[in-house]
């Protein structure tokens, strides 16, 4: 499998595969020689699974991580999200899709797979009343703002909906600190639109939007994207179907 995806991102202009590893101690170990832009990650592996690799060599920021594995499973994505993963696809997805989510992680964007957005939204946006019914737990919470504030995707607890669930009206505090039109672009990045489409609805330029990113980013203490969309929809932003 190792050799397969090699052969395939070698004959990319752009990339360079300059190592491989079996299982996660060895993957940390070449991480701090080779010093990667994009670690491709699996979950299962003997010894140390992927997800520790991951917490590991994003809490000694030695790369970011890209998980791409065969389980489309719950446990496995919040795992890897809580343990500071950049993007997580399933190994059945296109070779394009995953050609491009490699590039996306290495220029600092979050990626996740079609599949599993929609969960990934309904899981943060799930009211307390339900996480007390078991739909929700504050370790998946945790995927969402905890350790943004530069830990590198710590594992402090986030109790999802606690400053205004998506459909209870109002928004947060947490969003004091944006301006109008912040607040605007946030909420356009939530409903998923990319900057180009964002500089297209409000009629200015792309690197306008960009800037008013990085500020969301900067002001909200948040990594990436990801967060962002997250917190917009626990704070009463936007709400699902929005």
């Amino acid at each position: 499998m190792r050799s397969g995806f090699s052969m395939m991102l070698s004959a990319e202009d752009d990339i360079e595969v300059v190592g491989d590893a079996a299982d996660g101690a060895a993957a940390i170990e070449a991480c701090r020689r080779l010093r990667p832009d994009v670690v491709l990650m699996d979950v299962q592996m003997p010894g140390m699974d992927g997800i520790e690799a991951t917490n590991r060599i994003v809490d000694e920021g030695l790369s970011s991580v890209l998980i791409l594995t065969t389980f489309d499973r719950d446990d496995y994505l919040f795992d890897a999200l809580r343990a500071g993963a950049g993007g997580f696809l399933l190994k059945n997805s296109d070779p394009d899709d995953l050609v491009d989510g490699i590039r996306a992680v290495a220029h600092g964007h979050a990626l996740l797979a079609p599949e599993v957005t929609r969960r990934v939204i309904e899981k943060m946006t799930t009211p307390p009343d339900a996480a007390e019914r078991g739909a929700v737990t504050n370790g998946a919470g945790s995927a969402g703002p905890a350790g943004a504030a530069g830990s590198g995707g710590g594992t402090d607890d986030v109790v999802v909906g606690s400053s205004s669930p998506a459909g209870g009206g109002g928004t947060s505090p947490a969003l004091d600190a944006l301006t109008a039109r912040e607040r605007e672009v946030l909420r356009h990045v939530a409903r998923g639109l990319s900057n180009a489409e964002i500089a297209a609805e409000l009629v200015v330029g792309e690197a306008t939007v960009k800037s008013h990113v990085s500020a969301c980013l900067s002001k909200l203490h948040l990594r990436d994207r990801v967060q962002a969309v997250v917190l917009a929809y626990e704070a009463g932003l936007v709400r699902p179907g929005d």
